[in-house]
């Protein structure tokens, strides 16, 4: 699995490092989906059409994000799903802790009592420092920055490609 640094340079080593669970990158594609259209309320069926999620996936997913206070329900044939406050103001963190709860890289990270190793452990400090790292990369993004104009907008702030300098270019 490729490792995205902070340098921005990518590593490739060929194997998992840390990765969500499936539904919390799931929740992140519905809730954005959602963000991408902040006007519009959507039911399930419609969200699994434009995520190309299964149906009885997506609609798992708005329960527990309902439940975890990120999106708002209304009922009858207008009804559907929209985020309860500005995209802005939603984490990344809080959907994957609406969907798979409490944020850790390793056992020790949510239940660090409950860890038999935890008196002997000589890692025990250094790990929570990376769940801690973790945890605030999931909360420095919002789902507005998740959207596809936002990362429109990020793609044309980049500096343009140099062309061949004039008179250097290709002949037609």
């Amino acid at each position: 699995m490729p490792i995205l640094l902070s340098t921005g340079t990518v590593l490739n080593t060929g194997r998992n490092v840390i990765i969500l669970s499936k539904l919390a990158d799931y929740g992140v594609i519905v809730a954005t989906q959602l963000a991408a259209e902040p006007e519009c309320q959507m039911n399930a069926a419609t969200l699994a059409e434009q995520t190309r999620l299964p149906r009885a996936t997506v609609a798992k997913l708005l329960k527990a994000l309902a439940h975890g206070g990120l999106v708002t329900a209304s009922r009858g044939a207008a009804g559907g799903y929209r985020l309860a406050r500005p995209a802005a103001e939603i984490s990344i963190a809080a959907v994957v802790a609406a969907i798979d709860g409490a944020i850790g890289v390793t056992q020790c990270s949510i239940h660090g009592p409950d860890c038999t190793r935890t008196e002997f452990c000589s890692t025990k400090p250094h790990w929570k420092r990376i769940n801690d790292a973790v945890g605030t990369a999931l909360a420095g993004m919002t789902l507005a920055e998740m959207t596809p104009a936002a990362i429109f907008a990020q793609w044309m702030k980049l500096p343009p490609k140099p062309g061949p300098k004039d008179g250097q270019g290709a002949a037609l």
